[in-house]
């Protein structure tokens, strides 16, 4: 608990310790006043200090997060008025009045400042994952004013230097103030393909550290643990989005198989090989009870069959969800998963999902079904340096013990990969078809 923390004779222990959960709302809170990322972080970081200073002098307050927010509030309420930008903020907040139809346009930018903690955390959610950004650029930002991270934490995850992570930041904030970025909630049509960007946001995080596309770990556990705890803050912040509660299941219902992913090496282990009893049923459940909001909210809209209408992520998830409830990998229904990969592509139009399909199909209808599908997928100009695609056309050319085709394709698939483990385990499987 932060208040047992703060009880703690180090000042600089407690700040650290509730650096992460307040950093992020003081920011949304002070976007709505000073209209820029850049400087709401800074005066962030202000209060954080200032907090630090106040601290070792006088002791920590019983609430250090009202604190903090009103040392932020006062800090910007300074900075706006001495830029004598209170008349624009105050037209700003009497529309918003108009359309509450609130009497009282005196009181406006309290209201304005009282105004739901959720809401503002929603907008700068938004506003860090704009469409502007780059994908790397909405990436870094989100760590950084969404979950608190720092630049070298950030940095360290991705195995990048510190000073890329930086610029990345810095660009970012640039961009936005320099396009005059509304930092609202988007509504309407606007609101699907924002929200698209955002949820796009947190998958990256967690792909990044559920299959790490470079170095030499397949896991990065910070990244996982991050972006469900950003798939947890979305569900409570948008609880009515079925795509929303179809990403955290897909996230959870992955992360559910982290413990048994790796061998004490740290090699990779594959999943029809992996010890099912070390999944976590915690992380299960709780994808599995995701996923079923997910479907219920989907019908609400008009989903009459059970998979019909789902977003691409809840598709997904229910694809895992076959996975984690088989008891054994030779109990998986492969002829339910190959037909969620068709209702996928449906959607997607994408080749990596019929890249799976494929995979799929072999799994239930034999090797040689498998491998003409991707037969034809092999003039694909996407997946022409796509490394699981070779990956999966050696697995099914040894399966059907065309030994030397096979080999081929798993050390093509190896020069390919960016990751260490991956591409030992590549060549390993190489090596082993050798006659």
């Amino acid at each position: 608990m932060v208040s047992e923390v703060v009880a703690a004779s180090d000042p600089n222990r407690v700040l650290e310790a509730i650096v992460r959960i307040e950093s992020p709302k003081l920011i949304a809170r002070l976007l709505r006043i000073v209209r820029d990322v850049g400087r709401a972080e800074e005066l962030a970081q202000d209060a954080l200090v200032g907090a630090l200073e106040s601290w070792r002098k006088d002791g920590a307050p019983d609430n250090p997060g009202a604190w903090l927010m009103t040392a932020a509030k006062n800090k910007a309420l300074n900075e706006v008025s001495r830029r004598k930008r209170i008349v624009k903020k105050h037209e700003e907040v009497e529309r918003e009045l108009e359309l509450k139809q609130m009497k009282h346009p005196a009181d406006a930018l309290d209201f304005a400042l009282d105004d739901e903690v959720g809401d503002d955390l929603l907008r700068l959610v938004f506003t860090s994952c704009h469409p502007l950004l780059s994908g790397e650029a909405r990436v870094a930002l989100t760590l950084r004013v969404v979950g608190g991270l720092s630049t070298q934490e950030i940095a360290r995850a991705f195995v990048v230097p510190e000073a890329t992570i930086a610029q990345r930041i810095v660009r970012a904030k640039k961009t936005l103030a320099e396009s005059d970025v509304t930092y609202e909630l988007p509504h309407g049509e606007a609101l699907a393909e924002r929200l698209a960007s955002v949820l796009e946001v947190v998958y990256l995080v967690f792909n990044e550290g559920y299959s790490s596309t470079s170095g030499e770990d397949i896991l990065r556990p910070p990244l996982v643990d991050e972006a469900l705890r950003l798939g947890r803050i979305l569900r409570g912040l948008m609880p009515d989005e079925s795509e929303v509660h179809g990403l955290f299941a897909l996230m959870a219902l992955h992360a559910s198989r982290s413990p048994s992913r790796v061998d004490a090496s740290g090699k990779p282990v594959l999943l029809a090989d992996q010890d099912r009893l070390r999944w976590d049923r915690s992380l299960i459940h709780q994808g599995r009870d995701a996923l079923a909001l997910a479907r219920k909210l989907a019908r609400g809209k008009g989903a009459s069959l059970e998979g019909a209408r789902l977003g691409t992520y809840a598709i997904q998830a229910a694809i895992s969800e076959c996975h984690a409830v088989a008891p054994t990998a030779s109990e998986t229904s492969w002829i339910k998963i190959a037909s969620l990969y068709g209702e996928l592509y449906a959607l997607t139009g994408s080749p990596i999902v019929e890249l799976n399909r494929a995979v799929a199909v072999a799994m239930a209808e034999g090797p040689l079904a498998g491998l003409e599908l991707l037969d034809l997928l092999s003039g694909e100009p996407s997946l022409a340096d796509y490394h699981l695609l070779f990956a999966a056309r050696g697995d099914l050319l040894a399966k059907l013990s065309r030994n030397e085709e096979a080999r081929d394709a798993f050390t093509r698939a190896a020069s390919l990969t960016k990751n260490g483990q991956e591409r030992a385990l590549l060549l390993a499987r190489a090596e082993a078809l050798k006659s």
